[in-house]
C-alpha cells in the first residue's frame, strides 16, 4: 500500500507541476483582451469554429503548446467562428482556424489553416518572446 500511495503523490506531483506552468485559456471577451494587453501581456486569439475540422486538429496542439513551460505567459482567448461577428470584424477575420498573436497591444503574428505543431510553436514564441 505505501508504494501506491507514493506513486499516487507523484503524479499528483507531476500534474500540479504541469498546471502550474500552464497559459490560461478562456473565452474571448473585450474586456479579457484590452486587460492583457494593456498590461502587456502576451495573447493569442484562437477563431474556431465546431464544424470545422482544421479547427479540431489545431485544438489539442493548442492545448498542448498552452501546457509547455515556454508559453505559461500566454492567455490563449477562444472566438467562436460563427457567433463572434464583431470580434472577426475587429481582427479582420476571414476565416475559421485563425490564430493571431499579440505581444501586449501588437499584433506580431498570424495564420490560418495551420495544423502543425512546430508552425503553432514559432507563432506563439513571437508573443512570448
Amino acid at each position: 500500500m505505501p508504494r501506491l500511495i507514493r506513486l499516487f503523490l507523484a503524479c499528483l506531483a507531476l500534474a500540479i507541476t504541469t498546471l502550474a506552468h500552464a497559459g490560461d485559456i478562456l473565452p474571448y471577451s473585450a474586456s479579457t483582451f484590452a486587460a492583457l494587453t494593456q498590461a502587456g501581456k502576451p495573447v493569442a486569439i484562437a477563431v474556431h469554429a465546431s464544424w470545422c475540422s482544421t479547427c479540431k486538429a489545431q485544438k489539442p496542439i493548442q492545448q498542448a503548446l498552452m501546457a509547455e513551460p515556454a508559453f505559461k505567459a500566454i492567455t490563449l482567448l477562444l472566438v467562436d467562428f460563427d457567433g463572434d461577428q464583431a470580434v472577426l470584424q475587429r481582427f479582420k477575420v476571414r476565416a475559421q482556424s485563425t490564430l493571431i498573436v499579440f505581444k501586449g497591444s501588437t499584433e506580431v503574428g498570424r495564420s490560418v489553416g495551420d495544423t502543425t505543431r512546430a508552425g503553432m510553436a514559432a507563432l506563439f514564441q513571437r508573443a512570448a518572446s
